[in-house]
């Protein structure tokens, strides 16, 4: 399989992480949306990543329909979330509040970095979502005692909002106040110590061009 995507996007890092912790192998593109473009329209015409290429020349694209087919390729007992019943839903809803928080992030930093004048309304939009979504995330944690988010193993969830808070730390520095989201960070500092989580890392940068 062929990995299309660098480790620095919370989307791609999180499919990476996924297929470590399953033993899957592949070759790693680490292509910019940017400065890799016409790469990647080869594969994902939406010029998006993650985008993975299976061994048969199949295209799979976004992060939740990857890891949903990654799961489905592995034994139920081993699966990162469960098939069916309240467990998939908590999961998937924790998820979707992760990736949904990343995906403001990035618009957050792309109105900042592309535009010579950015929008002060769009800025305090994206604040104010993301920082809603953190506090709703910490709440959910904070309630649970668990070692993880639905038990005692690293599942999806986990592994999303572990990249999202790696992600917005370094694109946004100054906004995760630790004192705010403490469940949050002692979260991130347990994922991040995790050998999967050392090993497919990358630090935030954006290539407008090679």
């Amino acid at each position: 399989m062929i990995l299309i995507g660098q480790y620095d996007s919370p989307f791609v890092r999180r499919v990476a992480i996924a297929m470590r912790r399953y033993g899957m192998a592949y070759e790693h593109r680490p292509w910019s949306v940017f400065a890799d473009a016409d790469k990647i329209a080869e594969y994902n015409p939406l010029r998006r990543v993650p985008t993975l290429v299976l061994d048969d020349g199949e295209v799979l694209l976004e992060s939740w329909a990857i890891v949903d087919a990654l799961d489905a390729m592995v034994d139920p007992d081993l699966a990162l979330l469960p098939r069916t019943g309240p467990g998939r839903r908590d999961g998937l809803r924790v998820t979707a509040l992760a990736t949904g928080f990343s995906d403001k992030s990035v618009s957050l930093f792309l109105e900042t970095f592309l535009r010579t004048a950015p929008s002060e309304r769009w800025i305090a939009r994206c604040q104010s979502q993301m920082g809603d979504a953190l506090d709703v995330l910490e709440a959910d944690r904070a309630r649970r005692k668990s070692a993880w988010w639905l038990g005692r193993e690293l599942g999806h969830a986990d592994i999303a909002v572990g990249c999202a808070l790696c992600q917005v730390r370094e694109a946004h520095p100054g906004f995760f106040d630790a004192s705010r989201w403490p469940n949050l960070a002692n979260h991130a500092a347990k994922a991040d110590a995790l050998e999967e989580f050392r090993a497919i890392y990358q630090p935030f940068e954006v290539q407008l061009s090679r």
